[in-house]
């Protein structure tokens, strides 16, 4: 039996490893040894542990399925989860973006209101200019006025002094005793030689 044994593990080795000659050689000892109608012991015992290993490989591979299955299930959570948080920023974006549009419309208005009054304010700064340029020309006719009235007081004064001085003048002449009418001094010299000749 320990021989069967061995035989049949050096069977099933050398058929997982596809060496033909290995194979032949346990054959002809199997059949050598037991007979050739044993030789149906040895082929189903290998078969039956192809089947087992087939199915250890199969068993493994479902487990490793399994595990990819549950790494895949994982990532697929973590995806979820990702895309929950991207469905969250996105919302908060949304938001922030409707924010900025109201502020910018608020924005707008304010300068429409600032546009306003800086028309306004350009309508009151030409009535003012023109204000200005009103109350310059009056100041400036008022000016002409006062030089006008200051000529005339001027003129005036001075006709009231020079008729002054004519009516001195003829008091004096009248108060003062008649002299000897002075010649102009361009005749100053004839009428002194006239006066040095008459004498």
């Amino acid at each position: 039996m320990l021989l069967k044994n061995h035989l049949i593990e050096v069977f099933k080795q050398a058929s997982l490893e596809n060496n033909f000659l290995l194979k032949e050689n346990v054959v002809l000892k199997w059949v050598h040894r037991f007979g050739i109608d044993s030789l149906n012991d040895l082929l189903i015992h290998s078969s039956l542990q192809k089947e087992n290993q087939r199915e250890e490989e199969n068993q493994e591979h479902i487990s490793l399925i399994d595990e990819v299955h549950e790494e895949n299930q994982e990532q697929i959570s973590l995806i979820d989860e990702v895309q929950e948080e991207n469905q969250e920023h996105i919302s908060l974006i949304d938001e922030v973006q409707e924010e900025n549009q109201e502020q910018i419309s608020l924005i707008d208005e304010v300068q429409e209101e600032n546009q306003e009054h800086i028309s306004l304010i350009d309508e009151v700064h030409e009535e003012n200019q023109e204000q200005i340029k009103l109350e310059l020309s009056k100041t400036f006719e008022n000016i002409g006025e006062i030089k006008w009235e200051a000529n005339g007081l001027e003129t005036s004064s001075s006709n009231e002094i020079s008729s002054k001085n004519q009516n001195s003048n003829k008091i004096n002449q009248f108060t003062e005793t008649p002299k000897l009418p002075l010649p102009h001094i361009k005749n100053l010299r004839k009428w002194i030689n006239n006066d040095k000749k008459a004498s």
